[in-house]
């Protein structure tokens, strides 16, 4: 029998109804963008990021230079002198081309604006040249379908190959879609031959009016594309005026910059070494979907490691690969996981001259076949420490004195000029950015397994690490000193884990709810357990039960937690 394909629907569904995840201020009809964990999914957040900590801030291995990795964590404020903003690019360049349609008042990202011109002439003849908008309504071209589709050209492929409804009147596509240099080219039965482009913001604000609508097919109802800024404004201070306006942070990175020259004066640290931060982030998007894949408030694990300068290419490929393993760690090892260098014209304003950056991109059921962003790895050369000692006023005196380096280009026999020079640097840095909220929800996406063998129908495959809920303690009924011995058990075991008490109900409903929950283990005290001093075990993934000692319970869940 094949397996029952998981749903979005599914599994908000379950989020919903098991606690994991709510919208936020529900009884009000909610809020768009903003997310609340319930007991089950604060729980499983709490692990990711725990998990993430440990590895990462705690318990580092050896980087590329054979050495343990020097890292320290900070914890910096959600609000931030407003310069912050103005030297990182976030005030002036931190914005996106909105477009709203007046008559439905949606609103879409111009950029992310493809068209769908049909022809009859066959093949690629009719795309040898390029043409505006303008120029192709003019000479007849059928415009018969315009999509905003997020992202990458691979993203809008996918988008026509799942969704023919769209493309209907012109029948199913007839071959490959295959890339063409104004965009994707559609081959259709009849000889019929279309053509998905992106469609400039330039022209946009040309031809805004003749455009139809995503939404509605209309023309004549789109707005000229307008800049968007994507920081939440507040004000610090009794006087709500420009002179008081700041902004909650829309990412936490800056906060490590600002703080790097302490971090440096009060820690024994030294480059290569790296400043590790968990935060709340907000940006205000215009359009957030797919449940909390793309939200307003979200949380990001963040990495800033500073390195020499000439070191970027080997501390690049060492953090995209180890994280990459780390994702695959923790339960999302898999076809659904994967890693993507980015193409040149992807790159950010700081990763242009980089290294190189790379995504490490999870296939989630509204994504696929295509992927979704779960962490960015990225070369960010100097470009924040030196915007920021410029911004401040103190420019060069806030370079980083290397003093390994000096002392080896002293017994080299260097000239006081060059030691003076490679001595004093701002140095580079690699950032792996990871969120917190899309990496909970691809794990509860990689967990989600239909399974009509059990009762609820389903159960959640989390590695034991990350469950919410590491085991359950039963008593198989309510007498016969039963009770008493699960409860002294549940007990000992809360002091190092997250277990369950539960003498509700069935045992077998008392299983289905671990299996919706993602419980690895059940323990149940049953009519042996007094003379034996033993207890059965339940496998959540097998189903499977054997007997362990009572008292080889806590060794048990030990071992399995570690693996």
């Amino acid at each position: 029998m094949p397996a029952t394909p998981k749903t979005m629907d599914a599994i908000v569904a379950l989020c919903r109804r098991r606690g994991f995840i709510w919208q936020s201020s529900e009884i009000y009809g909610g809020i768009n963008g903003f997310w609340d964990y319930g007991p089950l999914g604060a729980e499983l957040k709490k692990n990711l990021k725990d998990a993430w900590w440990h590895d990462i801030v705690r318990c580092p291995g050896k980087g590329p230079d054979g050495h343990f990795i020097d890292m320290v964590g900070v914890d910096c404020t959600i609000i931030m002198h407003p310069k912050v903003w103005e030297a990182s690019g976030h005030v002036a360049g931190f914005n996106d081309p909105m477009v709203d349609d007046k008559e439905t008042k949606d609103r879409f990202r111009a950029d992310h604006l493809w068209g769908l011109i049909i022809t009859d002439a066959p093949g690629d003849a009719a795309f040898d040249l390029k043409m505006t908008v303008a120029s192709m309504l003019r000479n007849g071209y059928t415009v018969v379908h315009y999509s905003f589709v997020a992202g990458s050209l691979g993203e809008v492929t996918d988008y026509v190959k799942t969704n023919p409804k769209e493309l209907r009147e012109f029948g199913k596509v007839d071959g490959d879609i295959v890339p063409h240099p104004f965009g994707v080219a559609v081959p259709y039965p009849k000889g019929k031959c279309g053509l998905i482009f992106p469609i400039s913001v330039d022209e946009q604000k040309i031809h805004y009016l003749e455009l139809p609508s995503p939404f509605t097919g209309k023309r004549g109802t789109l707005t000229e594309p307008r800049q968007f800024n994507l920081m939440f404004e507040s004000h610090a201070g009794p006087i709500k005026d420009e002179a008081n306006k700041v902004y909650l942070r829309p990412e936490t990175a800056q906060g490590i910059f600002t703080q790097f020259w302490n971090v440096v004066d009060t820690s024994r640290v030294k480059v290569p070494f790296g400043i590790a931060q968990i935060g709340k982030a907000f940006r205000n998007e215009v359009t957030p979907r797919n449940f909390t894949f793309r939200s307003r408030e979200f949380e990001q694990m963040e990495i800033e490691f500073f390195i020499r300068p000439e070191k970027a290419n080997e501390w690049y490929k060492f953090w995209r690969d180890s994280r990459f393993a780390w994702w695959q760690s923790v339960g999302l090892a898999g076809e659904n996981l994967q890693l993507r260098e980015h193409d040149r014209d992807e790159l950010a304003h700081y990763a242009k001259e980089g290294a190189g950056t790379s995504d490490i991109e999870y296939r989630f059921p509204f994504t696929a076949p295509g992927y979704g962003e779960l962490e960015g790895v990225a070369h960010r050369t100097d470009f924040d420490l030196r915007q920021h000692a410029n911004t401040c006023g103190k420019g060069d005196k806030l370079k980083y004195f290397d003093q390994e380096l000096q002392v080896k280009l002293q017994n080299e026999g260097a000239s006081k000029d060059e030691i003076n020079a490679k001595s004093r640097y701002f140095p580079h840095v690699i950032e792996p950015s990871a969120g917190a909220d899309r990496g909970t929800l691809a794990l509860l996406c990689e967990a989600f397994t239909p399974d009509e063998t059990r009762p609820s129908g389903v159960y959640m495959k989390f590695q034991p690490r990350i469950a919410p809920i590491k085991a359950g303690i039963f008593p198989l009924v309510n007498k016969d000193g039963m009770p008493e011995i699960a409860e002294k058990l549940y007990l000992e075991l809360r002091q190092s884990w997250c277990v369950q008490f539960d003498e509700k109900q069935t045992i077998g409903k008392r299983y289905a709810r671990m299996d919706e929950a993602g419980t690895p283990y059940c323990f149940t005290v049953d009519g042996e357990t007094a003379g034996t001093q033993t207890v059965t075990v339940r496998h959540r993934d097998t189903q499977q039960q054997e007997r362990v000692g009572l008292d080889k319970v806590g060794a048990f869940l030990k071992e399995k937690m570690s693996m």
